[in-house]
Formats: C-alpha cells, structure tokens, sequence
C-alpha cells in the first residue's frame, strides 16, 4: 500500500491510468508517473501519442477509463462533485487552441482568471498590462481576438493562464505559433513561475526547445508512458 504522505509530496500522481473514448482501443495505456511539487516537464511524443488527452486528465475536462488520479493530494475518483472546481482552479492550462472570448479585449481576456478570483481592479489595471508587455503585447492591450495573429493570441493565451500564478500550469504546445526568441521569451516566464513555486509541464513537439532547457521530459509513444 502506498504510504499518504507519497502523494502529499506530489502535484500530480498517476497509477496505471488508462483512456478510451467511447468501445475504441485505449489512447493510454498504463500510464504511471508523478510530478514533485516545484518541477518542471516536458512532455513529448508524436502526434497522435496522447499527450493532449494525458493533459485533459490533468484539468479534469476527462475521466480516466481505469487507474488512479491524485492531483494536489486528492483521489480524483473519490471526490464528490463539488470538490473538483476548487482543484481546477489551482490549475492553469495554455490550449492549443487558445479559446479566447473574442468579445473582450487582450486585457479582460487576461484579466478573466483574477475577476473570478475576487482580485480588486487596482490590482488587475496594476498587473495585467505588465504582463501582457512582457509577452510583448504592450501595443494590444485592447485589441480584441479576432484582429489579432495567432502568434498574439497565443501569447494572451499564455499571459491569461499565468497571470493568477498558479499551483500546476499546463501547456499544450505552448510555442508552436511563434518565431524562436518568442518562445525562449515564453519559457523563460515559465521558468520564473516555476522558481515561484508552480509545478509546469510543457507539451512540445519543438525538439531545439527542449535540448535548450535542462528539464526532464516524460515521452508518450504507443499510448505509453517513458522517461526521456
């Protein structure tokens, strides 16, 4: 039997966890792994490995088929319903797919994370433009979504999923729509997070960034989990 205190070290614990969607084969098979509280990852793999599905567990949008879940020390099948938004809110996610609102500017895109926090204007008219110019988007503040490339809205992605500093971030290719030094900017704000204490895992496919950064990677092929 695990001991608890095990888990309690650990942001994110995973025993033998498995996914399918619907009678289809397994997506992940076995998965076993855990993130120390304070690390930073990479995970990587091919597409198609399951590294977007693996990150799903991990925010809680999917249950997994079979296997244990501990994230910030609670059994995920064990906790009743109205325990999970609590938990989510520890986490934040970059998505590939950047879901912005577009009917909001850069600005009350970003600020989003702080308003649901019960943060004061003054500290949101303090934060959030400093933010968004050190991802480089001092000129955008109130540009709204759609008149902005998908560079720029990757980076107000990343500004908005940062900006509350959360326990665990969660970046699903998080520089696939910027040039190099955009992204080496990027990680270095994942890093200074990080030696703030937030647990980050980046999922790349961006080999160069990853042989750059001395971080150890966890690397799904097949739907299964090895230490890179």
């Amino acid at each position: 039997m695990r001991h608890p205190t095990a888990d309690r070290a650990n942001v994110v614990q995973f025993d033998n966890v498995a996914v399918r969607y619907g009678y289809g084969p397994e997506i992940l098979q076995d998965v076993s792994f855990s993130l120390p509280a304070g690390s930073f990852h990479f995970l990587t793999g091919s597409s198609g490995a399951g590294k977007s599905s693996l990150l799903r567990l991990m925010y809680l949008a999917q249950r997994q088929s079979r296997g244990r879940i501990v994230l910030f020390g609670r059994d995920i099948a064990t906790s009743r319903r109205y325990e999970l938004p609590a938990l989510r809110r520890r986490v934040g996610v970059v998505f590939q797919d950047f879901r912005l609102l577009d009917h909001l500017s850069a600005m009350d895109n970003v600020a989003l994370p702080l308003r649901v926090a019960g943060a004061s204007e003054n500290d949101i008219r303090k934060f959030v433009p400093d933010l968004l110019t050190w991802v480089g988007l001092a000129d955008h503040l109130h540009a709204k979504p759609p008149t902005l490339s998908g560079g720029q809205k990757q980076r107000v992605a990343i500004a908005r999923a940062v900006i509350g500093r959360p326990d665990l971030l969660l970046a699903d290719e998080p520089t696939g729509n910027v040039d190099d030094h955009i992204a080496m900017r990027l990680m270095y704000l994942f890093e200074e997070l990080n030696k703030l204490g937030t647990t980050v895992m980046v999922a790349t496919h961006n080999e160069n960034l990853v042989s750059r950064l001395p971080y150890p990677q966890l690397h799904l092929e097949n739907g299964q989990m090895r230490r890179g």
